[in-house]
């Protein structure tokens, strides 16, 4: 294992297991606060806003939520707020070694832009830094006095640094660029509004003053932005796996499209509690199915591409059926510089997925997946870095069409 490769791991695990930490207290507390009850006869009691009990782990629990009274701090005092710092910094140093190490190798497509590594760089941090600057200062400015307004800008700019990241990196670096810009965003509404509205609660509390009362709105409105931020982060922590959707020729769409759908969910979560009727339920299932309507002709319904001029080696029905011999010259040209038992790309030490076309068994039995990924998706070689030529797609494509013959 190289060096990179074990800071990849280790990173990679630290960063699930504090994202989990994190977004599993932000989805805990919301519910908290979403199913609490008011005790009989204390309905009408200063401060108190409800209780309920639980059962977990072999025990009973007795959650209350309240505001105290001036002079009113208990001696312990449980914070949450590390696990978000943890989750966002190795996140960073994720993209760091992932996406700027290794030459720029994930950060760069030359079909899409021809990028120096410097400049990659640079863009890259810009495309983080800028966005949430514009945002932080648009939330303290319009965002007092006109929320709606300032909602909406949000998310026409956002759907605009979208399409902008999608024609600077490839695609997969393009959907981690929005995930870590939300995930910043997040982390920002954290550490500069939320954290600090705490710290000046405990302090009016600790020292008899009565509360600011603007101050726990102003914290309330960053951590709904959050709680709609989440599933769409999720999403994209798990988007390299699904090339077929950074891929696509819309694919800022596509992620728009899904980024949308997972914040409509978490609104229906949000509300479900308070619709009291099957007319209620009817709005958000109505808007759910426009939303996985549109997710499915987004992902399927992909735009008629240019067919490239037929080349002297291209195959039509008047000739032979494509030797296996022909398919494996491509295999061996294109593919196996990564894809072998022993690569010879020094980006991957090992095969990517264990993947390996080292006999023409192992290069039968995985034809859908050429096919798949080589002609229909066209993700593969990987930002096409061996050079696969349409019509050596074409050829593939027909031998798998034709049943995938061997030898």
């Amino acid at each position: 294992m190289t060096v990179h490769e074990f800071l990849d791991l280790l990173i990679r695990w630290v960063h699930l297991i504090a994202g989990i930490m994190w977004i599993g207290n932000s989805m805990l507390f919301n519910w908290l606060d979403r199913n609490l009850e008011k005790a009989a006869g204390r309905e009408n009691e200063v401060g108190y806003e409800g209780k309920m009990w639980m059962v977990h782990s072999g025990g009973f629990y007795e959650v209350e939520k309240r505001q105290l009274s001036p002079g009113q701090m208990p001696k312990t005092l449980h914070w949450f707020k590390w696990q978000n710092f943890s989750a966002w910094a190795s996140g960073i140093a994720l993209l760091i070694v992932v996406y700027y190490l290794n030459g720029g190798a994930y950060l760069i497509d030359p079909s899409v832009r021809a990028l120096g590594l410097p400049q990659a760089i640079a863009l890259s941090v810009l495309s983080l830094v800028l966005p949430f600057t514009v945002y932080h200062f648009m939330w303290r400015t319009i965002g007092k006095s006109a929320p709606t307004v300032a909602g909406l800008v949000s998310i026409g700019a956002l759907l605009t640094v979208t399409y902008a990241l999608t024609q600077m990196f490839s695609g997969r670096a393009a959907y981690l660029h929005v995930g870590v810009l939300l995930g910043t965003v997040m982390t920002g509404n954290v550490w500069m509004v939320i954290v600090p509205s705490q710290r000046k609660l405990v302090a009016a509390t600790e020292s008899g003053q009565e509360q600011d009362y603007a101050l726990n709105q102003r914290a309330k409105q960053r951590s709904i932005h959050n709680n709609y931020m989440t599933f769409p982060l999720l999403f994209i922590m798990l988007s390299n796996h699904f090339p077929g959707t950074y891929s696509h020729p819309l694919n800022w769409l596509v992620l728009f499209v899904l980024m949308f759908g997972g914040a409509g969910v978490r609104h229906f979560m949000n509300i479900r509690y308070s619709l009291k009727s099957t007319a209620a339920w009817l709005g958000p299932i109505v808007a759910i199915l426009v939303v996985s309507t549109a997710l499915l002709f987004g992902l399927t319904a992909r735009p008629a591409v240019a067919t490239p001029p037929p080349s002297t080696t291209a195959l039509t029905p008047d000739k032979p059926k494509v030797a296996f011999a022909q398919v494996n010259t491509i295999i061996q040209a294109r593919c196996t510089s990564c894809h072998s038992a022993k690569p010879t790309e020094p980006m991957f030490p090992v095969a990517p997925t264990g993947v390996m076309f080292d006999s023409p068994e192992q290069i039968v039995i995985l034809a859908p997946r050429i096919k798949d990924r080589a002609v229909v998706t066209r993700t593969m070689p990987f930002i096409n870095k061996t050079g696969m030529a349409d019509d050596e797609r074409e050829l593939l494509g027909r031998w798998v069409d034709e049943g995938a013959h061997g030898p």
